[in-house]
């Protein structure tokens, strides 16, 4: 008798030997499971990033800094996965999703660009630097279904990974 996987998490393939944690629901009532930072990170300051950039002169936009959490997440078709930044994070050191939620597509697992692999994608609103340890909790993914509009035609097919429906990131 084989077991049908409807959603859950892996470990993508390089970080498969890196003693990762799947994420998990930290109480029964939990909503979301809980991302853990897969390496060592520091997220600058965007008020630092700032002053750097007004002193140089540099027109360049401030990029979110990429948390890698070495996971990828299996869903049925009509589900995605959003993402949100933990509270404890948010209210502790400034950190806030780019995107307000991070929302992660069912075709997003295992694509050919980077397996699927889950990141956040953060700023620092805090006045310094922020260090996150390899298992920081950093953040939520829930489960959950969506919609289809009458008449929708969408037919393409993903062709990358991370913002690949928009200008992808490396």
């Amino acid at each position: 008798m084989s077991i049908i996987k409807r959603r859950g998490f892996e470990i993508i393939s390089d970080y498969l030997d890196k003693g990762l944690n799947l994420p998990l629901r930290q109480t029964k009532s939990a909503a979301g499971y809980d991302f853990e930072a897969a390496e060592d990170i520091v997220i600058p300051s965007i008020w630092i990033k700032a002053l750097v950039k007004w002193f140089d002169d540099d027109d360049e936009t401030i990029k979110a800094t990429l948390i890698p959490t070495g996971i990828k997440s299996y869903m049925g078709q009509d589900e995605y996965l959003q993402l949100s930044i933990r509270s404890g994070m948010a209210l502790k050191s400034g950190l806030i999703l780019a995107n307000g939620i991070g929302v992660v597509d069912a075709d997003y697992y295992n694509n050919d660009s980077n397996e699927g692999h889950i990141m956040f994608a953060v700023y620092n609103f805090g006045f310094v630097d922020k260090h996150i340890n390899k298992g920081e909790r950093i953040g939520q993914g829930i489960f959950l279904p969506f919609l289809k509009a009458d008449g929708d035609h969408s037919v393409k097919e993903r062709s990358g990974g991370f913002g690949s429906t928009g200008n992808e990131v490396n």
